[in-house]
């Protein structure tokens, strides 16, 4: 591990050391001379181009051999908005993989290394119609990514070559003309999920899936959510649940002080609906303090997730990879449950600071336990460097260590990205 942590980070400080070469380089590639067109000011279709390329490395103990995950992602959009109020989108992506499959990827079969779930696949992303019949409302129909908040419950999993995405109907309004209220409601009956539609993991059918979310800015206290969830999966009966909620996440300055105080609350409950056979009642709490001071930023924070040592409260929809870790060892919660007592730190270096400027470096701490007879999981370190490199290039080099103690297995990751948007 201590080798591949020095080369990681050894290709950050060549990356911002070579930045000059890097923008050429990504000039020439990313930039090329653009062909001549009428004026666009008027055009109702705008293309939309997105392309990311990334390394993984894992070494996990409970496999002999370590994964090399070299993947490719190329998504190309299309928004068309041919009358006022109304719009259309299609995006389609081809994810793969560059070099041999040294790694599992749920649907080519080796087994004998670490998952990292990034299948190779040609398919129709994202796909629908949207209706705005106000700047705050709108109805989409289709297949679409859904983001909900800090994306605990209901999130898309950007962090994955694949989208997860919903076919569904939702419909939002920010806010109502004289109330400051927020609303929003889905309905979904399929879940696909970044593993695509080949791995037998890939897509949820016949789901009856409902996601209800009212809300306000509640003066200088914060933003306040309530929320109710329904998830009916069939093809996963152990993760339906009715899961109800509130929220809460605010800033406030410190006196005269450039400096703020951040912080965020949440409770939920929730219990097992269609045909889960399990019928225990679980609760969720955050509890999250920060302080945010210039380009600096720290919080402390502790999320519960109960169990009782045969079933515990799941997030089956969720963006996982952004909780618990970034080993993501924690993606379904242990029957024990699950209490994760994290700092996070991070630093972004400041306009007029040379070869470093726009870098943002963050750390992540996190102890892991049960809630249910307090056994002590493991521990586990995250780090991340991103920048932008030239325009629309980014790179990001992320590394994660879990030391078991008494769940799972001592794991290692690490990740080189290079990514595009146009």
């Amino acid at each position: 591990m201590p080798r591949f942590a020095i080369a990681l980070f050894g290709c950050a400080a060549l990356a911002l050391s070579h930045q000059a070469a890097f923008a050429q380089a990504a000039e020439t590639i990313a930039a090329p001379p653009a062909p001549e067109v009428p004026d666009q000011d008027d055009s109702w279709i705008d293309p939309v181009v997105d392309v990311r390329y990334r390394y993984e490395f894992v070494d996990q103990e409970d496999f002999a051999l370590d994964a090399y995950a070299s993947t490719l992602r190329v998504r190309l959009g299309v928004l068309a908005e041919p009358v006022e109020m109304f719009s259309l989108y299609a995006e389609g992506e081809a994810i793969l993989h560059v070099g041999p499959d040294k790694f599992n990827d749920t649907a080519n079969g080796v087994v004998n290394r670490p998952v990292v779930g990034d299948p190779e696949d040609i398919l129709l992303n994202q796909i629908y119609a949207r209706f705005r019949p106000h700047p705050g409302a709108s109805i989409t129909a289709g297949r679409q990514t859904v983001n909900y908040d800090n994306q605990r419950w209901i999130g898309s999993v950007g962090w994955r070559q694949n989208d997860q995405t919903l076919d569904a109907v939702t419909a939002s309004i920010e806010n109502i003309p004289g109330t400051g209220i927020f609303a929003s409601y889905g309905h979904a009956w399929r879940v696909n999920r970044v593993f695509g539609p080949d791995s037998p993991q890939g897509v949820w059918r016949d789901n009856d899936i409902h996601l209800v979310r009212i809300g306000s800015e509640v003066g200088a206290v914060g933003r306040v959510t309530a929320y109710g969830y329904w998830l009916d999966l069939p093809a996963v009966p152990a993760l339906s649940s009715r899961t109800f909620g509130v929220r809460l996440a605010g800033r406030q300055t410190l006196g005269r002080s450039p400096a703020s105080a951040t912080y965020a609350l949440e409770f939920a409950r929730q219990t097992g609906a269609g045909f889960n056979p399990g019928d225990a009642s679980h609760s969720y709490w955050l509890v999250e303090s920060g302080i945010a001071f210039g380009p600096a930023n720290m919080k402390l924070g502790y999320e519960r997730l109960e169990g009782d040592g045969r079933t515990a409260l799941q997030t089956p929809l969720a963006t996982l990879h952004a909780f618990n870790g970034w080993a993501d060892k924690f993606l379904v919660t242990p029957q024990a449950g699950l209490r994760d007592l994290y700092v996070d730190a991070g630093y972004a270096v400041p306009a007029d600071k040379g070869f470093l400027s726009g870098t943002v470096f963050r750390f992540v701490f996190h102890d892991f336990r049960s809630t249910e007879g307090n056994i002590h999981y493991g521990r586990e370190w995250d780090a991340m460097l991103s920048r932008k490199l030239y325009g629309p290039v980014s790179v990001t080099l992320k590394l994660a260590h879990y030391d078991a103690i008494a769940f799972a297995s001592k794991t290692t990751k690490g990740w080189i990205q290079l990514e595009a948007r146009f």
